[in-house]
């Protein structure tokens, strides 16, 4: 009887993880289409440009976080990269964000992502975001320092506050949006939930 020998299996080879520079050399827009990229953990995720409604969302949000840098709270950004940590790297684009005036100056990657972590991180919920990745997306930017996430949600029309002690506060379209970290900032919610 003659024995068979199975060859030796070769070694798994070892993922590449990319980075914050590889991130930023990557093309915006292919022949297809734009396209937007997150680096989670060192692995490129590409993403769906965001809808229309959903950028006017975003304009509306990023108008009246502008009024509170007006009062001198601080510095508002629209769709922005935040690099939340390093090794291995983690950069998402947040839909609109408040650095407040206590974290200035900003501090920027050599790529222009943001590296200083802002107090207020806002989000416009997409149709295809699950309740599950909305939660692990505001803990991750809790554990990299976000005072507050907000969550726009178009369909329930509310935004949700997501502090960092776990707490919610649900913000109806008849309420005001208010922040304890924006002393004198108050917007009517209805106003981010226009369609055009």
């Amino acid at each position: 009887m003659s024995a068979t020998l199975t060859p030796p299996r070769p070694a798994p080879v070892p993922r590449r993880l990319f980075t914050v520079a590889d991130l930023a050399a990557l093309p915006r827009s292919l022949p297809s289409g734009d396209v937007r990229y997150e680096l989670v953990d060192g692995v490129i995720i590409p993403m769906a440009p965001p809808g229309d409604i959903h950028g006017a969302r975003q304009a509306a949000i990023v108008h009246h976080l502008y009024a509170a840098q007006l009062l001198g709270l601080g510095l508002a950004r629209g769709e922005v990269g935040i690099i939340l940590r390093r090794n291995p790297d983690r950069v998402v684009g947040a839909d609109a964000a408040f650095i407040l005036t206590a974290s200035l100056p900003v501090r920027r990657s050599d790529e222009g992502y943001l590296e200083t972590i802002p107090e207020i991180v806002v989000e416009v919920r997409s149709k295809n975001d699950s309740r599950r990745e909305i939660l692990d997306k505001c803990d991750e930017y809790h554990r990299a320092g976000v005072r507050e996430v907000w969550v726009i949600d178009p369909d329930a029309r509310t935004l949700a506050a997501h502090a960092a002690d776990g707490s919610v506060r649900v913000i109806r379209e008849a309420d005001a949006v208010t922040s304890e970290l924006l002393p004198g900032f108050s917007v009517p919610a209805a106003a981010l939930f226009a369609d055009g």
